[in-house]
């Protein structure tokens, strides 16, 4: 019979065991039935362990309890099972706390999976890293960043010290940097130069000092305003200058039309038409000179004049076989040797083309110009992917390279190596390549090669 109040069965137990107990006392004086006595003394045995188990059971359930939630462990049950009303609301107590425990840890492990999610898929490069340099966490775009992976030479990152061989800048600047501080660093990524933008905080958690340092790469927004406020100089510039050589062009001309009808005259005198040749000479110097200089004044406005790029799909075995066409002759008289490489063969791109056409046969003629002593000239004109899927066509050559000096600023507006440059070719490419929301980077070792790379 299954007693459904513990107090009842607590009770009627216990009035057992007392009539067992007594039972056993009785034959065991009063009788010679030793084999019943033998019985009745393994029933209180039996009686006295399932009454101590029965009550005790209470105090198993409560340290099951406290065990589960020491261990975090809310798979376990606690359900009412007929001990009476106190014991049904300690049951139920134990089950309400458990569900709300298992509650609490399913948001805790949805809001860490929320912020997982946001971590890996920010734009920023996240890096968080202990005293001794150990990494907890580096976001996706850290390691885009960073070229950290497979196949690139550093395939995991698990202490900053391992960044001291391949980025020795900007492991002195995330163990130097002060909390609170920007720092901006140059660095070379698979020949390519990045500009990050590096903030570190330190906070503290379980007792442990940890740093977080965002890394960004605002190369591209650099070029941008810079060339922007170029554009605005640019503007400015030729604007005024235009408006003060108009007049005076227009007025040496003039000059000139009166000196012409004036020398028509039977009357000049001798000393007359050597002051009107005088006269003559230095107006159309001032004539020839504003022309030369409104002329070059408009060579820079091409700056500021960009068309929009018109996107299609460009076969680029297709585009190097017309570029190959309109530099042969030029390759051919000046006895360099041009190759052209593309893989995979199909391989394609969504450009101008005319817009990239213009800017490698401008890489073209510069490669040219560059290799005019060279005993034995090469250009390269390559084409492929690279790491991470992206579109890159190279051009090479095995020239005198370029300086250190000069090439942080070949880019720029008007600077130029070349005694009758502009200074605007390749300042004009890389603006096409901003259109294309693409890139183009020069690398170059100097009396060996150097290389223009356009990454689209």
């Amino acid at each position: 019979m299954v007693y459904k109040n513990f107090r009842l069965q607590c009770t009627l137990r216990v009035i057992l065991l007392g009539l067992t107990m007594y039972g056993f006392f009785y034959v065991l004086s009063q009788t010679h039935l030793y084999v019943t006595s033998v019985i009745l003394g393994v029933i209180i045995i039996f009686e006295i362990i399932t009454l101590v188990q029965y009550v005790e059971k209470t105090n198993r359930d409560l340290t099951r309890f406290l065990e589960s939630v020491k261990h975090a462990d809310f798979s376990q049950t606690f359900t009412p099972q007929g001990f009476g009303t106190s014991f049904d609301e300690l049951k139920s107590a134990f089950k309400e706390i458990i569900d709300k425990f298992h509650q609490i840890r399913f948001e805790k492990e949805e809001h860490y999976s929320y912020l997982q999610t946001v971590v890996h898929h920010i734009g920023i490069g996240l890096i968080v890293f202990r005293s001794d340099g150990n990494v907890d966490m580096i976001n996706a775009s850290a390691k885009r960043l960073l070229k950290i992976g497979p196949p690139h030479d550093l395939t995991e990152l698990k202490n900053i010290q391992m960044l001291v061989p391949l980025l020795p800048e900007l492991f002195t600047t995330l163990t130097q940097l002060k909390p609170g501080q920007r720092s901006l660093i140059k660095i070379q990524l698979n020949n390519e130069l990045v500009q990050l933008a590096v903030y570190v905080v330190d906070f503290r958690m379980r007792d442990q000092k940890f740093t977080l340092a965002s890394l960004q790469n605002i190369q591209n927004e650099l070029e941008e305003k810079e060339m922007e406020a170029w554009q605005k100089l640019i503007r400015v510039l030729t604007h005024e200058i235009m408006n003060s050589m108009t007049p005076v062009t227009s007025l040496a001309s003039t000059a000139n039309e009166l000196l012409d009808s004036l020398e028509s005259q039977n009357s000049t005198t001798a000393v007359r038409t050597d002051v009107v040749h005088d006269i003559r000479s230095a107006l159309q110097t001032i004539q020839s000179r504003s022309k030369g200089l409104m002329h070059f004044v408009d060579a820079y406005r091409n700056l500021t004049r960009i068309p929009t790029p018109h996107f299609t799909i460009i076969l680029i075995s297709e585009l190097f076989a017309r570029i190959e066409k309109l530099m042969y002759q030029q390759v051919i008289s000046k006895g360099i040797h041009f190759q052209v490489s593309i893989d995979p063969e199909t391989l394609e791109v969504t450009a101008d083309p005319e817009l990239i056409e213009q800017i490698l046969i401008n890489l073209l003629l510069n490669a040219m110009q560059a290799l005019e002593n060279k005993t034995v000239a090469r250009i390269e004109l390559t084409a492929g992917m690279d790491e991470n899927g992206r579109v890159v066509i190279k051009v090479t050559d095995n020239g005198p390279g370029i300086s250190e000096e000069a090439i942080d600023k070949i880019f720029i507006p008007f600077f130029t190596t070349k005694q009758e440059g502009t200074g605007i070719g390749l300042s004009l490419s890389r603006q096409i390549m901003r259109l294309h929301k693409g890139t183009l980077s020069v690398t170059s070792k100097p009396k060996t090669e150097t290389v223009f790379t356009l990454r689209f």
